[in-house]
């Protein structure tokens, strides 16, 4: 099952989005719900892992290394910082994929 979550940069959750069957890429998903053409409207960043290249101006993801080389020290300081403003939301959503009832 894909299900996309929006959050606030603190990790709570605004929006899951209806869910989508497991093998739709991510990106597939949020196009298809339009999480991404919504935000871009409102003027609102995503910040997103590397599944999202590609999405557009709006959507900030890690860089990948490119084949036979090594990503530049600016390159993985961008990665880094990148990691640290999502670290909030990848604990939200570990909570939510953990969570059980009863």
């Amino acid at each position: 099952m894909n299900v996309q979550v929006v959050t606030d940069p603190a990790g709570e959750v605004l929006r899951f989005s209806p869910a989508l069957p497991g093998r739709t890429h991510d990106l597939t998903a949020a196009r298809t719900r339009r999480i991404i053409r919504i935000c871009g409207r409102q003027g609102v960043p995503i910040l997103a892992d590397r599944a999202y290249q590609g999405a557009g101006p709006w959507v900030a993801t890690g860089l990948k290394r490119p084949p036979g080389a090594e990503l530049t020290l600016t390159q993985r300081t961008v990665n880094r910082a990148l990691a640290a403003a999502r670290a909030p939301v990848e604990r939200g959503m570990a909570r939510l994929k953990s969570w059980r009832y009863g």
